[in-house]
C-alpha cells in the first residue's frame, strides 16, 4: 500500500503539531500526513510530570491536531528513508511518499542494563498511566535520576501522598543546572516535604523479594539494599537519529540542521528534541528537550515546509514546578560555568546568572516571572560583565 502527502510528519508530539498548525497558516490545504509511534494523538507533555498529579483537567491535555485537515496513523513506526524516492516505510509495510518532510522523532530514554521489566522509564502518556495506576495500589516509589524528570515526579508523587525516595550520584538535586549552593538547598527542601533524598548513590541493580522490589544501592559507605514498590527511572534521552544515519542525513547528538530547520536535503527539516541547530545568541550548535524549543521550531519547520523562508533563531527556554518553588531557565545553565546570584529571599526568589568569558550565557529565574525577553536580549548582549553589572539587572 502506498499513500502520498504533500506533507509527510514522523512523529506525533508537541512539535508535530505545531508543525501542522505552521502549515496551516500558509498551505491551508495541502494534504498531511502524520505518522506516530504513539496511539494517541498529539498532546501536550508537561502536566504528565506536573498539572495531572495537581487536579488539571484531563480535557486540557489534548492539542485536537486531528481537527487541522491532517491524516494520523497512529501506533506506527517508521523503519526506513529513502532520500531518492522520497519515502517512508512504517513496521506493517506501508509506504507514504512525500514531497516535504519533517522528522519530529524526539528521542528515546536512556535505560539502566538491569531490572528491565521493573523499571517504568517516565516519557510519554502511557508511561504517565502505567505510573498513575501502579502508584493507585502502591506506596513507596523509588525514583531514579535526579534531574529535570527525576525533580518533578518525586515532588508530584510526594504530593500524591506516597512515600518517594529519590536517588541519584550528583550531590544535590538538579546539581548539573544549579550552583551547588541552590542544588543542596533543594535537598533539605524536599527532605521537609517528606522525601527521602539519597545523593551519592548509584543505583547497580534491581531484584526481587516477595512483594517488593529491592534495589541495590552504591555509595561512598559501601553497598545497601533499599526496598520500593514500584521504581521509576528518569535518567535523561538518546535523540532518535538512527532514520536520519541510515538515510545519510547528518548527525551529531541528533540531526543537524541549518537555520532553516532543512536537515541536509532540501525536502527534508528536523525539528524539536531531536534536532541540533546553531544558536547564534551562544555562538554555539545546541540540542533542546523542552516545550518552547518543541512548539516554536515545529511551527517554524511547518511555515518552512510550505514555502516561506525563516530563520530560526530563536533562543529556547524552560520552566519547571518543584512542589511551591518555579522557575524558567534560558539559555546555558550549566553548574560548571561561573555563577552570580542575585537573591532578593535566599533561594526562595532571585536570578542567578551563568557567565563564561564575563558573557552571560545563561539566566535562571527562580520564583521570578516575566522576564524571559529580559533575560534573551542580555544572553545575547556580547558584555563584558562584572558581577556587579548584574545585580539587580533582572
Amino acid at each position: 500500500m502506498t499513500i502520498h502527502y504533500r506533507y509527510l510528519i514522523v512523529g506525533g508530539g508537541m512539535t508535530a503539531d505545531a508543525a501542522v498548525r505552521g502549515l496551516r497558516k500558509v498551505d491551508p490545504q495541502g494534504s498531511i500526513g502524520l505518522i506516530s509511534a504513539e496511539l494517541y494523538p498529539p498532546y501536550k507533555r508537561p502536566p504528565l510530570s506536573k498539572g495531572l498529579w495537581l487536579g488539571k483537567p484531563w480535557e486540557k491535555l489534548w492539542y485536537r491536531t486531528e481537527t487541522l485537515n491532517v491524516r494520523c496513523h497512529l501506533g506506527r513506526t517508521v523503519t526506513a528513508l529513502n532520500l531518492s524516492e522520497k519515502s517512508v516505510s512504517d513496521d506493517v509495510g506501508v509506504v507514504y511518499r512525500f514531497d516535504k518532510l519533517l522528522l519530529a522523532i524526539g528521542g528515546t530514554p536512556i535505560r539502566l542494563p538491569f531490572g528491565e521489566d521493573d523499571v517504568l522509564y517516565f516519557r510519554d502518556l502511557s508511561d504517565y498511566l502505567q505510573l498513575r495506576a501502579a502508584v493507585e495500589k502502591k506506596q513507596r516509589i523509588a525514583v531514579i535520576g535526579g534531574g529535570f524528570i527525576g525533580s518533578e515526579i518525586a515532588a508530584a508523587l510526594a504530593v500524591n501522598g506516597k512515600q518517594v525516595v529519590i536517588l541519584f550520584p550528583e550531590e544535590g538535586i538538579s546539581a548539573r543546572l544549579f550552583p551547588k549552593d541552590l542544588s543542596q538547598f533543594l535537598n533539605d527542601y524536599y527532605r521537609q516535604k517528606g522525601v527521602e533524598v539519597r545523593p551519592g548513590c548509584s543505583v547497580t541493580g534491581l531484584g526481587r523479594h516477595n512483594s517488593k522490589l529491592v534495589l541495590t544501592v552504591q555509595s561512598s559507605t559501601g553497598s545497601e539494599s533499599i526496598e520500593a514498590d514500584a521504581v521509576v527511572a528518569g535518567i535523561g534521552i538518546r535523540p532518535n537519529t538512527a532514520l536520519a544515519e541510515q538515510a545519510g542525513l547528518p548527525v551529531e547528538d541528533g540531526i543537524v540542521v541549518d537555520e532553516y530547520l532543512n536537515a541536509g536535503h532540501p525536502d527534508v527539516y528536523a525539528a524539536g528534541d531531536v534536532a541540533r541547530f546553531y544558536n547564534p545568541s551562544l555562538g554555539a550548535k545546541i540540542r533542546v528537550e523542552h516545550e518552547d524549543n518543541a512548539r516554536t521550531m515545529g511551527e517554524l519547520a511547518g511555515r518552512n515546509m510550505a514555502g516561506e523562508r525563516n530563520l530560526y533563531h530563536h533562543l529556547p527556554y524552560f520552566y519547571s514546578d518543584l512542589f511551591d518553588l518555579g522557575y524558567e531557565a534560558i539559555g546555558r545553565t550549566d553548574a560548571r560555568l561561573s555563577t552570580v546570584a542575585d537573591w532578593q529571599e535566599p533561594y526562595k526568589k532571585g536570578v542567578v546568572y551563568y557567565l563564561e568569558h564575563q558573557r552571560v550565557r545563561g539566566v535562571l529565574l527562580w520564583n521570578v516571572w516575566g522576564k524571559i525577553e529580559a533575560a534573551r536580549a542580555l544572553i545575547a548582549q556580547p558584555g563584558p560583565f562584572q558581577p556587579q553589572d548584574l545585580k539587580g539587572r533582572l
